[in-house]
């Protein structure tokens, strides 16, 4: 009896297409490159981004409202790179594991860390931090904790959280897996997705639409310039709508 029909005689379920859902990784080329690709969305900001995900049916892309930016940045966008921790009392192991995941932290990136709703320690700080600017990284969004924000500020490099304590992370929790999807509330992130930043947080776009999201996105950035034009002319709530306007 072959596998196949093992499986089929004792009804084993058939994940394979959630496996394929759940773990695949998307090595999209866009048409442009991947720096005007990340300096195109930069133009713009989450809250535009986000309605143009909406249209494609997309309502859970924001990450959640209890991270947030360290300071009121402007939009910075940069390629997922994910990272996972979780509480653990052991330390073997730790440093040998960050260090290789360091390694392999690339330009461009954006380091999006889940602590498996750690509350006690922090899994970043200011030698992460300058690790992660010399290396041309673009941001770090933490789901969990952040030290040294006094160093974390004097680098200028874009950091959105959830607390801040002086707790390390030695002894209390473990780096577990890097470079996988991760699950943030209610957000999908696979690496190589595009995340946004700025001051109202931080936004997940798929890598597979992400050049479509852009262009729309951009569309409706030259749309309300033209809205605040006519708000600016005094012109009325009426005239606005008839001229398809929207508030």
């Amino acid at each position: 009896m072959s596998v196949d029909q093992y499986k089929k005689e004792v009804g084993m379920m058939n994940l394979e297409k959630l496996i394929e859902s759940r773990q695949s990784v998307s090595n999209k080329v866009f048409p442009v490159s991947d720096k005007e690709l990340l300096s195109r969305f930069e133009q713009l900001y989450t809250g535009a981004v986000n309605d143009v995900l909406r249209e494609f049916c997309l309502l859970n892309q924001a990450l959640p409202n209890r991270i947030i930016p360290l300071r009121e940045y402007q939009t910075v966008a940069g390629f997922a790179f994910t990272v996972k921790s979780a509480p653990n009392s052991m330390i073997s192991g730790e440093m040998e594991y960050r260090t290789k995941m360091l390694g392999e932290l690339h330009e461009d990136a954006f380091v999006i860390w889940d602590t498996s709703k750690d509350e006690k320690a922090t899994l970043w700080g200011g030698v992460m931090t300058a690790t992660a600017k010399g290396l041309k990284v673009k941001a770090a969004c933490i789901d969990g904790g952040i030290r040294d924000t006094h160093q974390i500020l004097e680098a200028n490099f874009p950091v959105f959280y959830k607390y801040r304590t002086s707790n390390g992370s030695l002894g209390r929790c473990l780096i577990t897996h890097y470079q996988i999807t991760l699950q943030i509330g209610d957000v999908t992130i696979k690496p190589g997705d595009i995340l946004l930043g700025d001051i109202d947080g931080v936004l997940a776009v798929p890598r597979d639409i992400a050049y479509e999201v852009l262009i729309r996105a951009e569309e409706i950035k030259e749309n309300e310039k033209k809205i605040f034009g006519w708000v600016h002319e005094g012109q009325t709530i009426h005239q606005i709508t008839e001229q398809g306007g929207y508030f």
